[in-house]
């Protein structure tokens, strides 16, 4: 994930299921097609539900870290 650029950060640490999720919804409805959202998060259910989320809304997830604490995704607007 080295390298990897985005266009906003959304830190969602300390949110639980269903808060991650629609935050990162909120915020990338407000970036333009092709910009990327990263996203930090600690829910341990982030994991199932960000790639879903991005499958179920249309959004493609790039890129992610569920290993590490706190984990990270980047998502793009399509």
């Amino acid at each position: 994930m080295r390298g990897m650029k985005w266009d906003q950060n959304l830190d969602a640490t300390g949110l639980l299921c269903p808060l991650p999720v629609l935050k990162a919804r909120k915020r990338l409805l407000a970036l333009e097609n092709g910009q990327v959202l990263r996203v930090l998060a600690d829910d341990p259910a982030a994991v199932i539900d960000m790639p879903h989320f991005c499958a179920e809304q249309g959004f493609d997830l790039l890129a992610s870290d569920t290993a590490s604490m706190p984990q990270v995704y980047f998502i793009r607007k399509v």
